[in-house]
């Protein structure tokens, strides 16, 4: 399986002369995870995540794209051995990374994430996905309150480079705060200014929180877990007991781990 077999080639882009603000609300409106940053000839020049638009304190920022783009740490290219990609951007830690023709030219093609990879494997190789959540699942499980201010949760998952967080109440999970989430809502300006440049308050987490979670219990097979996270676009998924206690989380990455290993 090439790279070229399972990337996103629709997906979207930004020049680097273009406003951050239409970086932000690309990433928000469509949900993106990254955005990568091409020049006029189409060469990849490096890419903005979510924590980067994130740190644009007002809407009527005058700030361009390449103030806050970031250079990419792993790059796929279409001619890549999918399974060997999968591992590189593990070792890097990258979900989603832009793919070029080749590391010489650099002309930008799209983006892999590992939702395409683990979708390929789904229909391709399910029986990779056959063991039980209880062996994938990471059993340290960094979680926040439904009561957590906003900003204290945001730095945690920033200082635990965490890109979602269970929230639980008396260890029983109530809901999950992601990036996406807080993007959406509009409480991370930098140092949580207002829009109109005035401070206030904090809110709590429960106000923004996604309350529909997907959980699973231990005893489900990994592929039930994969086929959700495809289907509903979602990175982790909370791991609870038969009284709903959270007990572990998995994440794409535990995925893809079953899957290459």
């Amino acid at each position: 399986m090439r790279v070229q077999d399972i990337f996103d080639e629709k997906h979207l882009f930004i020049y680097e002369d273009e406003l951050a603000t239409k970086a932000r609300a690309t990433i928000r409106d469509f949900g993106l995870r990254i955005l990568p940053v091409i020049d006029e000839h189409k060469r990849l020049l490096g890419m903005v995540s979510r924590q980067n638009v994130m740190t644009i304190s007002s809407s009527l920022s005058l700030i361009r794209v390449k103030g806050i783009m970031q250079e990419s740490e792993y790059v796929a290219t279409v001619e890549g051995d999918a399974f060997s990609t999968m591992k590189e951007m593990m070792k890097f830690d990258e979900w989603n990374v832009p793919v070029v023709n080749s590391l010489q030219d650099k002309t930008y093609r799209g983006v892999l994430g590992f939702e395409n990879f683990i979708d390929a494997i789904i229909k391709t190789s399910p029986e990779k996905l056959a063991k039980p959540v209880s062996e994938i699942m990471s059993k340290k499980v960094i979680s926040c309150s439904p009561d957590d201010e906003v900003d204290n949760v945001w730095r945690l998952m920033q200082n635990s480079s965490l890109a979602g967080c269970p929230v639980a109440k008396n260890n029983k999970i109530v809901g999950i705060i992601t990036e996406k989430d807080l993007l959406a809502s509009g409480e991370t300006w930098p140092t949580f200014e207002s829009s109109k440049g005035r401070f206030r308050d904090s809110p709590k987490i429960s106000s923004i929180m996604t309350t529909l979670v997907t959980t699973v219990n231990p005893s489900v097979k990994a592929i039930r877990v994969a086929k959700a996270m495809v289907s509903k676009d979602i990175g982790r998924i909370p791991v609870v007991d038969e009284e709903k206690r959270l007990v572990g989380i998995v994440d794409r990455e535990a995925i893809v781990k079953l899957i290459v290993k």
